[in-house]
């Protein structure tokens, strides 16, 4: 994610466009760190929401609105009591910082004309939202930041308000090839680094994206260019900036699959493997990419103890696997002994007292061998003692051959909950994979613990041709589809050799266009562990023929005859039902 001064600078754009001169008409706080202003202007009412969180600092236009508290925090009271009913007259960005000041009219208790400011910084960890007088005094902040948290700015009612010069960079926008030179190709360092370390608001995304621009791998050292390069990377960089100042902005999200990995507010050429997706507004982009990843963010952090205990079992499961494998392997002598015994039964009545070996013909090769022996021991001794060994390696041979069985049944079973895991999207998606984990002793049951209530159902998509498609989230669901809710008619898809989702697709009774079996292929495959694959292998047949072994585990099936296609596991062009 790259909140850059860029970003910034096109929220600002779009601000003055639509909300300037507004008059503020509510001022809420939903969360500690969070405002959200409902506004009245030439443009109809408008909702402005902004956070300082640490994490995911936030500002731009949305039309949801948030409740907020009963008692609303001290912060909220302080701007209600000064700017509502307030108009905003300015909106504006100092050079590229990435910071946001508003100023605000309003009238006093006294019904003079007042002016305040409201300052957003969009600072990562040091994101605050702060009121101050027109002079810069400092009413109130969102954050109160005292001398012992930062040496360098206090951030308390009283205080004056200014911008911290910590890094010391320059303005981007008033650069001239001149301190271009000095600036970047001065620093003992990658040009990407020299770029966004040399100047506000730039960052590391959009250094490598002018680097990217110009031909030039961000990763190399001013050094290690000629002079045309050098010059070819700073009218790059000139250019981008032209775009800034003359506010030709291209919001957009970049997706790997349906996860949005960054947002920018030009385009970035960089990320050739995934989709980039245009908006006409910021605010929209924001809205988007804050929303899909705060549910990415959440169920991340909502599984992560199952995550972990998955991984633990998983890690744990494929040690177990790699030393039976190791000692099945010391069992492939079992054999030899065996017809040691046999050739010292069949030959050793010959055998002279402390001979320290045999040689005999192997009947069952032609070949003569030589077979050890122990002095000390006679002829029948010797083969009780090889018939022994045999017996003994081949119980071993065939424990091993069932633990390793379940232990491998065992690591795929725990690979499909970890696929489940991936697919999962909601907090109720979790419940069944607890569930699970719990039966199989993963997780312990607490006594007096209640079965969970289950609400996760299914994803349901439609084909082009208009069939409904069913995929499991996880091995309960599968299940469920698959034996209860599918009829024998039915077509059944899931990738081949690897854990993922059961795909029902509903015949009902009609033979299926070919474009249906290819999206149901790309279900199947990118809701499996190659989903990130470009091509993944699926098996198809119809449900009739998709068995499931007595005490196998949820999810698990067999089947004998089959179609097979390769597909791109490519799924944004399918119709999914809400």
């Amino acid at each position: 994610m790259a909140f850059d001064g860029i970003v910034v600078a096109n929220i600002v754009c779009e601000l003055n466009q639509n909300i300037l001169n507004s008059k503020i008409n509510k001022i809420s706080q939903p969360e500690n760190d969070e405002l959200l202003f409902t506004l009245k202007g030439p443009q109809g009412q408008k909702r402005l929401a902004m956070s300082a969180s640490a994490s995911l600092p936030f500002l731009y236009l949305t039309s949801q609105n948030k409740p907020g508290p009963l008692q609303a925090p001290n912060f909220c009271m302080v701007l209600r009591k000064h700017i509502s009913n307030g108009r905003i007259t300015k909106i504006y960005q100092p050079g590229l910082e990435r910071i946001i000041h508003f100023e605000i009219e309003h009238l006093d208790e006294l019904g003079d004309l007042c002016r305040k400011i409201l300052t957003v910084e969009l600072m990562g960890k040091h994101s605050n939202i702060i009121f101050c007088k027109e002079d810069g005094t400092i009413i109130d902040s969102i954050k109160h930041i005292s001398a012992q948290v930062s040496s360098l700015r206090e951030v308390l009612p009283g205080r004056t308000y200014f911008i911290p010069e910590t890094a010391h960079k320059e303005n981007p926008l008033s650069a001239t090839q001149e301190s271009f030179y000095a600036s970047v190709y001065s620093k003992p360092t990658s040009l990407c680094k020299a770029i966004y370390g040399s100047y506000t608001g730039l960052s590391p995304q959009i250094a490598n994206e002018i680097c990217h621009r110009a031909g030039i791998d961000g990763d190399f050292s001013a050094s290690s260019l000629s002079e045309d390069e050098k010059l070819h990377l700073y009218h790059t960089f000139a250019w981008c900036m032209a775009d800034i100042r003359e506010e030709n902005f291209a919001p957009n999200i970049i997706y790997n699959g349906k996860e949005p990995i960054e947002f920018a507010a030009v385009v970035c050429t960089g990320y050739e493997d995934c989709e980039r997706k245009n908006f006409t507004s910021v605010s929209e982009v924001l809205e988007t990419y804050y929303a899909s990843r705060n549910s990415y963010t959440r169920i991340r952090q909502k599984s992560s103890d199952l995550r972990r205990i998955v991984t633990t079992a998983l890690e744990r499961s494929r040690k177990k696997y790699s030393l039976q494998q190791k000692q099945l392997k010391d069992t492939d002598k079992r054999e030899k002994y065996r017809v040691y015994g046999e050739l010292l039964n069949t030959y050793g009545y010959g055998l002279e007292e402390g001979a320290k070996q045999l040689e005999a013909l192997n009947y069952y090769t032609n070949e003569t061998i030589s077979i050890p022996l122990d002095e000390q021991l006679s002829a029948s001794e010797n083969a009780k003692k090889y018939f022994d060994r045999y017996n003994k390696l081949k119980r071993t041979f065939e424990a091993l051959t069932t633990l390793i069985e379940e232990t491998r049944d065992e690591t795929e079973h725990l690979e499909s909950i970890a696929t489940a895991l991936d697919i999962a999207v909601s907090e109720d998606d979790l419940v069944q994979i607890r569930e699970e984990l719990a039966e199989f002793g993963y997780i312990r049951k607490r006594r007096g613990d209640k079965k969970a209530k289950i609400k996760s159902k299914p994803f349901h998509y439609i084909s082009s041709d208009g069939f409904h498609m069913y995929v499991g989230k996880n091995n309960y669901q599968n299940d469920e589809l698959t034996f209860k809710f599918a009829t024998g008619n039915d077509w059944w898809f899931h990738a081949k050799q690897m854990p993922g989702s059961h795909v029902i697709v509903k015949s009902e009774g009609e033979e299926l266009p070919d474009r249906t079996f290819e999206e149901a292929g790309m279900l199947a495959g990118y809701y499996s562990k190659g989903r990130e694959n470009e091509k993944v292998e699926i098996d198809y047949l119809q449900k009739k023929n998709v068995k499931k072994p007595n005490k196998s585990a949820p999810g698990f099936v067999v089947y004998y005859t089959n179609y097979s296609m390769t597909v791109h596991p490519d799924i944004s062009g399918i119709e999914q039902v809400l």
